[in-house]
């Protein structure tokens, strides 16, 4: 069997292979927040196309967390009654559930990328005719708008740092109900844990800001409060950027992550999903096929937990290789599902030299095309 077609023990939780569809946003809700029809297909699909994890896009934790009023959310029971059978579906095609939680921090109010994604301002409204809202900052004047001008924001201070953390606890409990079996803390690309973490966007003064430790605070109470209520046999995840890309200023960098992954280990981590970037405008990002490899591979060095590898995956073998050659425990494929919803099933094609155990992968309403 090829190493990314073989299970990963993770707690309780075995998967039926190591491949994840990893959090891609949709922008595809109404200004509810609420899961449509859009998300079971969306989902389901990748389910049915033989990945081992499905993973929401990033899922807001309370209204001010989103992205753009058209993002996915889970702040009340009726948001996790909407994702139910999205999480049942995708079960009993044999994936496994996954739902990332999300707060956009200063980067939240905005449009959607295809109607410009540049902030709505409180008392605005965007072209869909939702309304904007004023968003939080770890330091507002810090913050540089990759478009537009500047959304409406205000420092967190104190009870708005306690209401995100209960905000998150709060909606690991509802993502518990709703049937989903990983919950990922986003923690990465410029949004509000991010903005805490990195010295180019947290230039506070107080518990929350200046050291390593005190940077590092807000994800650490955050990751607690969920593990303090998601089962003790199912794993945590959470995604971290391994770097700003900002390598001629003070700034969050791959050894500072070794260092998280290490205090998130402590705290019941079961997996550090390694990205990168998403912070700031003047980020210099190499691209390519596995650029963001080389950081989940020195946090999988350095540091006690299984890491999962992000970005330019685009075949099977390649994905394999990741695996077998001890660079990640697990390999998130973005792009290439939107591409190919069956990349999964297309992995075991091409990787696994029984035919008939290839076949027996694909749905029964699908295997004559599996059969040669």
């Amino acid at each position: 069997m090829a190493d990314v077609l073989s299970p990963l023990s993770l707690r309780d939780l075995e998967t039926e292979n190591r491949i994840a569809v990893s959090p891609m946003c949709q922008y595809s809700c109404e200004p509810d927040g609420l899961a449509t029809e859009w998300h079971r297909v969306h989902l389901g699909s990748r389910a049915v196309g033989g990945a081992g994890i499905v993973m929401t896009e990033a899922t807001a934790v309370s209204p001010e967390g989103r992205i753009t009023p058209h993002d996915l959310g889970i702040w009340s029971d009726e948001h996790a009654a909407a994702l139910e059978p999205i999480a049942e579906f995708v079960r009993d095609q044999g994936g496994v559930p996954a739902i990332q939680l999300a707060h956009a921090g200063h980067k939240a109010s905005k449009e959607r990328p295809w109607e410009g994604h540049v902030p709505i301002q409180p008392d605005g409204t965007g072209p869909s005719g939702a309304s904007g809202w004023e968003v939080l900052s770890p330091s507002p004047d810090a913050y540089p708008p990759f478009a537009g001008d500047r959304p409406a924001m205000r420092k967190a201070d104190v009870d708005d740092i306690r209401g995100v953390v209960d905000a998150y606890r709060a909606a690991a409990e509802r993502s518990l109900e709703a049937g989903f079996e990983i919950a990922e803390v986003h923690a990465a690309h410029g949004y509000l844990l991010h903005e805490f973490l990195s010295p180019v966007t947290n230039r506070r003064e107080d518990d929350y800001g200046g050291s390593f430790e005190d940077r590092t605070r807000l994800v650490r109470e955050v990751v607690h409060a969920v593990r303090e209520v998601w089962p003790d046999d199912q794993p945590v995840f959470v995604r971290i950027s391994g770097t700003d890309w900002l390598d001629d200023r003070e700034s969050w960098d791959i050894e500072q992550s070794v260092r998280l992954a290490d205090h998130l280990a402590d705290l019941g981590v079961d997996l550090i999903d390694v990205s990168s970037g998403g912070l700031h405008p003047e980020q210099a990002v190499p691209g390519g096929p596995n650029f963001q490899v080389p950081l989940a591979e020195r946090v999988r060095e350095a540091a006690d937990v299984a890491v999962g590898a992000v970005g330019g995956v685009t075949e099977p073998e390649q994905a394999d290789a990741l695996v077998r050659n001890g660079r990640a425990d697990l390999v998130l494929v973005g792009r290439e599902f939107l591409r190919d919803p069956y990349f999964g099933l297309r992995a075991s094609g091409d990787l696994e030299r029984d035919p008939d155990a290839v076949a027996r992968q694909w749905p029964v309403q699908y295997r004559r095309a599996a059969q040669r």
